[in-house]
């Protein structure tokens, strides 16, 4: 448990710095059940916020958009719900994401990594990352799976939670 406290102590410290950094947005990134929505959830908690489940708002409204305008209304529709999430009265406040899954499906035709870092633009980001990181890239998915991604971890910060346990 110690070392999660270390490992928020470095978030927080993250958070504070990131306006300084090429990218406001960082990836809490490991393998299944390696704690990174614990970890998420005690950030939120010594932040006073509630983590947006990505998969659950944006499935609800996605449900009422009909299937040929799902993949262009997901940005748009994740950017509503970013904006209108309940995030204190501090403006600096950062967005926690997590249950991300949903932007990998398919037939949405969008990159998730992308859409992430659009949100970053404007506010402070930490998210859950459902892959993994080898070398530099960031891996969602076997390569035989219909929702394989791998992106280049350029200009997002990672935390790499394999190496935490």
């Amino acid at each position: 448990m110690a070392i999660y406290f270390q490992v928020i102590a470095k978030l927080e410290q993250l958070i504070g710095e990131i306006g300084d950094l090429n990218s406001t947005l960082i990836l809490l990134v490991g393998p299944s059940r390696s704690g990174k929505t614990q970890l998420l959830r005690q950030l939120s908690a010594r932040f006073h916020l509630e983590p947006l489940n990505v998969g659950l708002e944006l499935g609800r409204r996605l449900a009422a958009t009909p299937n040929n305008k799902r993949g262009f209304s997901a940005s748009e529709l994740l950017r509503e719900i970013a904006q209108h999430a309940q995030y204190g009265e501090r403006t600096e406040d950062p967005l926690l994401l997590d249950n991300l899954e949903l932007l990998f499906e398919p037939s949405l035709q969008i990159n998730p990594l992308e859409l992430i870092r659009r949100l970053a633009h404007f506010k402070r980001v930490v998210a859950v990352w459902p892959g993994e990181l080898r070398g530099d890239r960031l891996i969602y998915a076997d390569m035989s799976h219909p929702e394989h991604r791998d992106y280049s971890r350029d200009g997002v910060v990672v935390v790499e939670m394999c190496r935490i346990y």
